[in-house]
């Protein structure tokens, strides 16, 4: 759910005036954290305000004229920022319809690709965004350039300001990108995340398009065969029916379904839209995806598939965010977050983790017992936990199962192509063989006088 900000102001028991911000979906549950912070640090809270979105118009010096959007608390505070830039302050206004949309994933990948080919040339990081806001053409990805250039520029911490818009960025980029500055190597760091982001782009759109066309292929073919069975057939078969001649068992069949599809057909129809409808309510709600991700890693094929997709993202973000020493339980949380399975995190987080934490366990056997991960991704870690090298091992498996992926896909696609045209076919052969049954009709003479007669 979209996050929005909120900056809170009061006065404090000595007096002194206090201000903050927080990020809630609403004001009411701004309000409520606020209340909870006044009692756990002992102010009054005066006023709540939320950070929108507004549009102004203001007059250069040289007298063009210029429109623009810009997030503020009040409309007092842009006009303040833009008086002092030297314009002339037409109008400032509430934008009408403020819609927090997230960010194209190609839009952020190339931020991303951007600004760590510009990092390696060594310009500066204000600059780089400076840079990039101007080529950038998603206007929220715009607004959340500008927010992180502000918020650096005042002095924020470069992981607070990046976490501001996790729910624009994504979680896992947002917290690579924050750690990045406090690194050695920023470009390293900004490097590494784009490599991710570019392979889990990839991966998506190639089982995208090898799920799309036959399903789109099954789809039309389903309603082609509905059609001839429904209208087209009828008009052919229903001429030996009203003669009251005896019809073939698979002609006389699929009469009867046409006939009770004239009759139901509206109930048919309702309940199909109300179930796609319903499917995918369920699917955008927290226990729906959860439940589709936990049996997807299950389906023939195509789960295996994406299970080890999952582990090889884990992997990758493991081995980035890893450290020999140091409390590496955040690492673990932020690698489960990152592989786009909410089944797979809830057990690392759920089991594996409470065994690290509150029972002293070791990695490998905490990873076990959340029974989410590979045999060979298991034997890897306990094999870099044995030789004092966890990352290494991280990498390597990560490494290896992009190899093999990227390999099974091609032969996933070439399966499931297979399985539509043997569906094809067994169409063809079945509307082929209804519409043959019909020439083996053999009215005689009586049957045709009596449905003359009739």
């Amino acid at each position: 759910m979209a996050v929005r900000e909120f900056r809170f102001s009061g006065i404090g028991q000595n007096g002194q005036p206090v201000q903050g911000t927080v990020f809630a979906p609403s004001k009411r549950n701004a309000q409520k954290k606020v209340t909870e912070l006044a009692t756990k640090h002992g102010f009054r809270s005066n006023d709540v305000q939320q950070r929108s979105l507004y549009q102004y118009k203001v007059r250069h010096p040289n007298g063009k004229v210029v429109k623009g959007e810009q997030k503020a608390f009040s409309p007092e505070e842009i006009s303040s920022a833009l008086g002092k830039m030297g314009l002339d302050v037409l109008k400032v206004q509430k934008k009408l319809f403020d819609v927090q949309r997230k960010p194209p994933r190609q839009d952020i990948i190339m931020f991303v690709r951007l600004s760590a080919n510009l990092l390696k040339e060594k310009l500066p990081f204000d600059e780089v965004l400076n840079l990039l806001v101007n080529d950038v053409s998603s206007n929220s990805l715009k607004q959340v350039i500008r927010d992180l250039n502000a918020d650096l520029k005042s002095g924020m911490e470069a992981q607070q300001a990046f976490m501001k818009h996790q729910h624009m960025i994504g979680k896992f980029t947002a917290y690579m990108l924050g750690i990045a500055s406090r690194s050695g190597n920023m470009s390293e760091i900004y490097e590494s995340t784009a490599r991710f982001l570019e392979r889990q782009n990839e991966f998506r759109k190639s089982v995208r398009s090898a799920m799309i066309t036959p399903a789109i292929t099954v789809a039309v073919l389903i309603a082609a065969f509905v059609w001839y069975v429904w209208y087209i057939f009828p008009q052919t078969a229903g001429l030996f029916e009203g003669f009251n001649i005896p019809l073939p068992p698979l002609t006389r069949k699929t009469l009867d379904f046409s006939n009770w599809l004239d009759d139901n057909y509206g109930w048919v129809f309702l309940i199909m839209a109300t179930s796609i409808i319903g499917f995918v309510a369920f699917a955008k709600s927290k226990r729906g995806t959860f439940i589709l991700h936990r049996s997807m890693i299950r389906i023939p094929v195509i789960g295996s598939l994406l299970h080890k997709l999952n582990i090889e993202i884990f992997c990758r973000v493991f081995a980035v965010l890893y450290s020999g020493s140091g409390d590496n339980i955040t690492v673990i949380k932020i690698a489960a977050e990152a592989c786009g399975n909410t089944y797979i995190e809830h057990q690392v987080k759920t089991v594996t983790v409470p065994m690290m934490v509150a029972q002293g366990a070791e990695l490998v056997r905490s990873m076990e017992a959340s029974g989410v991960f590979t045999s060979m991704a298991l034997a890897r870690f306990r094999s870099g936990a044995e030789t004092g090298n966890v990352r290494m091992s991280a990498l390597q498996m990560a490494d290896y199962y992009e190899a093999e992926t990227t390999l099974k896909l091609k032969g996933a696609v070439e399966g499931i192509q297979t399985a539509v045209a043997i569906f094809i076919t067994i169409a063809i052969c079945f509307l082929t063989i209804i519409s043959s049954e019909i020439a083996l009709i053999q009215p005689s003479s009586n049957d045709i006088m009596n449905g003359m007669g009739n």
